[in-house]
């Protein structure tokens, strides 16, 4: 097991994949006239893509067309003091094709919001990173 300089646990790219596919909420980040914004979205994986679906006039599908962004699912236990960071950086893009359109109308993809989500768009995670924080150990005495 493998830990960085504050502790945690480095996890390799398959664990964080496999986290990543755990988990139904995320946070897009990206640039929102010249500034940093985030928003939490629902997604899924597709192999190694990050798919979420959105209003075709959102400020989301508007400021992700060829974007590099980064998403951020994590998991965390408050009581135990242990969880879980992934972090993936790849650039965004519209789908608009329509076979791939159809292929990714079938993922298990419901969103949470309200209105129509007919608009997909797809993270191809290019780095992509994950801590863990493990329960303390007692001390052997």
């Amino acid at each position: 097991m493998q830990l960085d300089s504050s502790g945690l646990q480095v996890l390799s790219e398959e664990e964080c994949f496999l986290l990543l596919s755990s988990m139904p909420i995320g946070r897009i980040v990206f640039t929102d006239r010249a500034l940093p914004a985030v928003q939490p979205v629902n997604f899924c994986l597709d192999g190694r893509s990050i798919v979420i679906r959105t209003a075709t006039g959102s400020k989301l599908a508007a400021a992700t067309r060829r974007a590099v962004v980064a998403f951020e699912a994590d998991d965390f236990d408050a009581g135990r003091r242990t969880g879980w960071s992934v972090t993936a950086v790849g650039h965004a893009r519209e789908v608009t094709d329509a076979a791939e359109l159809a292929r990714l109308a079938e993922l298990p993809l419901t969103t949470w919001a309200p209105g129509d989500r007919d608009h997909y768009i797809v993270v191809e995670a290019e780095q992509i990173s994950g801590r863990r924080i493990a329960p303390a150990r007692a001390a052997v005495g």
